[in-house]
């Protein structure tokens, strides 16, 4: 949703706690993952890390249908020619901002979903044995694409920043961005935590299953 009428707008709550949580959570577990990826001696961990990430995956996709407005996934799927159209503002310093997901980073975040989805498949393969040369291509080369457009979207937050004159960074930290009245969600649904931590207690337990 965009927003331009700046007069009335005040600080409203834009991520409730679990797409939060989950967020830094899935950014830890990935990069924990990845640096140990090709040590034998943190073998265990960096399965613990791939695992965890799995269960995070599996919230996720729930969240995106349960979860509160601006985490649904209906509330970030644009059209190609909307995301070209936000880009093509963005080049000349004249974007609209959006209160959720803006258009072109909300192809980043269907990216970083469906690539997690892929290195934690691969290597879930790996971990109980069912690799083979092709499956350890695809952790590997998954892994590095993830890593481009974890860098992407990255980049993408601090000119949407700057842009905007925002710290996105910081509203997916408090869950509050500039809005106007209507513009907010109404609860944190912190319960949404007790089912983030149990999908990642149980990805995690798949690590001690024998292979």
């Amino acid at each position: 949703m965009m927003t331009t009428e700046t007069h009335l707008m005040k600080p409203v709550r834009v991520w409730d706690l679990p797409t939060r949580v989950g967020h830094w959570l899935l950014a830890c577990t990935f990069f924990l993952s990845y640096l140990t990826g090709d040590s034998e001696e943190w073998r265990l961990v960096h399965a613990i890390a791939g695992f965890a990430l799995a269960g995070i995956l599996v919230f996720r996709a729930y969240w995106g249908f349960a979860g509160t407005r601006y985490a649904r996934f209906r509330s970030f799927l644009f059209a190609p020619r909307i995301a070209l159209a936000y880009l093509r503002g963005l080049l000349k310093h004249n974007s609209a901002r959006w209160i959720g997901h803006n258009p072109v980073g909300s192809y980043a975040i269907h990216a970083l979903l469906l690539l997690g989805v892929v290195v934690a498949a691969s290597g879930i393969a790996i971990w109980f044995n069912f690799d083979d040369d092709w499956v350890e291509e695809i952790h590997e080369l998954s892994s590095s694409v993830m890593l481009a457009v974890v860098g992407m979207h990255v980049v993408g937050v601090i000119v949407s920043s700057v842009l905007h004159r925002e710290n996105l960074i910081r509203s997916m930290i408090n869950g509050r961005k500039a809005g106007l009245p209507g513009d907010g969600i109404d609860s944190n649904r912190a319960y949404g935590l007790l089912l983030l931590f149990a999908a990642m207690v149980g990805g995690v337990a798949l690590a001690f299953l024998p292979a």
